[in-house]
């Protein structure tokens, strides 16, 4: 069937990106506003995280019990996220009930109560998600890293830290509302069964008349990078390594992906080959690539029992470094195989679809078909991941270790 890709400009700086899917029942919706981590103020870090939580306790004439009430009761599954630059409020539904969702998420947006006896219970619930990434490692890893990889704030964790939580007050949360949920830059997509006519009378009714402040810029300094070591009495340490790579928006950007994929794309991958099968050093480790608009990176996580977390280090390094090397027919197939059965997953599931096209415009400044991501894969040959992957070996690694003792990471830190 053929894909149907709609753009709707709104004149208070609202973007609507629509792709009808006849074949589905349901749709899903998703809303990004300029509200991410990146904007948090000094002092103030996890204001955002604050935010996407309090939002929905109460909007509009409704209070926390109606607001959660009338979502279930169309048979809405929903989730906030935070983001370096936006918020992202997702929601699915059937395709019938996507009008009176809309209308919920303009009162969340445009009529958040943010009632003073539910910002304490909001802002608990934001530390506790925080505490509780220490039996998280992995995912620590990752927050860590990023905030050392990328420039300052781009990367910062959005859940802030405990001394901010602590300090942060009412205030400064809805100061943050205020300057970030805003149609100015913000982006609404929507895939599934709906119709685009109707959908855009029902953005213009519920969003139409929304106005607000410029998007807030970001001043980025230069990211910290090099070493980290956190001590934890554990019985595994968790490696975690970065290096740049490009940005979704460049040309080789596909190429990039799957260089990802042959190092990680499942159990035949190079690291699950070499590290794991080969060597027995862990039992999880994986390579993935991340893009902020201007900054990209492969972010690559392990974990070992402390007594083979020197080699892992070493052996996963190696491993990304010789990609260059030379890539075999065999793995460009799985590679390319691996990508594309994504896609075909992507466009039967209405959220991921709509994710993408929020992305998408953010990045690119238009939706992407899944015929067009399709036929990009096909194009890259061999010879053209080897480049990228050539022009693209770290010299250097961004490194984060959690665990009972330092490593050695002079071998990842310079060639």
């Amino acid at each position: 069937m053929a894909e149907e890709l709609r753009i709707q400009q709104m004149s208070n700086g609202l973007t609507v990106v629509g792709e009808p899917m006849e074949q589905v029942s349901s749709a899903a919706m998703s809303l990004l506003v300029p509200a991410g981590a990146a904007h948090d103020p000094a002092g103030a870090e996890g204001a955002a995280m604050i935010a996407s939580e309090w939002c929905l306790r109460g909007a509009g004439d409704r209070d926390t019990r109606q607001l959660n009430e009338a979502l279930d009761s169309l048979g809405c599954r929903h989730q906030e996220h935070v983001h370096g630059r936006h918020t992202q409020f997702t929601a699915a539904t059937l395709g019938v009930n996507l009008s009176p969702v809309l209308g919920i998420y303009a009162d969340i947006l445009r009529r958040p109560r943010l009632e003073e006896g539910a910002f304490g219970p909001c802002r608990a619930l934001i530390a506790q998600d925080l505490a509780s990434l220490e039996d998280e490692p992995a995912q620590k890893c990752t927050l860590l890293l990023r905030e050392r990889f990328y420039p300052w704030p781009l990367g910062r964790s959005p859940y802030g830290t405990a001394e901010s939580l602590g300090a942060i007050s009412s205030q400064a949360v809805r100061q943050a509302v205020a300057s970030g949920f805003t149609p100015a830059g913000a982006i609404l997509s929507v895939a599934g069964k709906f119709d685009w006519p109707r959908l855009c009378e029902t953005v213009e009714t519920s969003f139409g008349d929304w106005n607000g402040p410029p998007v807030q810029t970001v001043k980025a300094t230069a990211p910290v990078g090099g070493t980290v070591h956190l001590s934890k009495p554990s019985a595994q340490v968790h490696i975690a390594m970065a290096h740049p790579a490009v940005p979704v928006a460049d040309r080789r950007h596909y190429a990039a992906r799957l260089a990802e994929t042959v190092l990680s794309g499942g159990m035949s991958s190079r690291l699950f080959t070499e590290v794991r099968e080969k060597r027995g050093l862990v039992y999880h480790v994986s390579c993935r690539y991340h893009s902020l608009k201007d900054y990209a990176g492969m972010f690559t996580y392990a974990a070992a029992v402390p007594a083979k977390g020197q080699e892992t280090l070493e052996v996963t390094a190696r491993e990304i470094r010789r990609l260059g090397d030379g890539i075999e027919d065999e793995e460009m197939d799985r590679a390319r195989t691996q990508l594309k059965s994504a896609l075909v997953m992507m466009g039967e599931s209405t959220t991921a679809r709509a994710a993408a096209l929020a992305s998408d415009w953010y990045h690119l400044g238009r939706p992407r078909s899944l015929r067009e991501l399709s036929e990009a894969i096909d194009a890259v040959t061999k010879d053209e991941v080897i480049a990228y992957a050539r022009d693209y070996r770290p010299r250097s690694f961004t490194v984060l270790v959690i665990g009972p003792e330092a490593l050695d990471t002079r071998a990842v830190t310079s060639e």
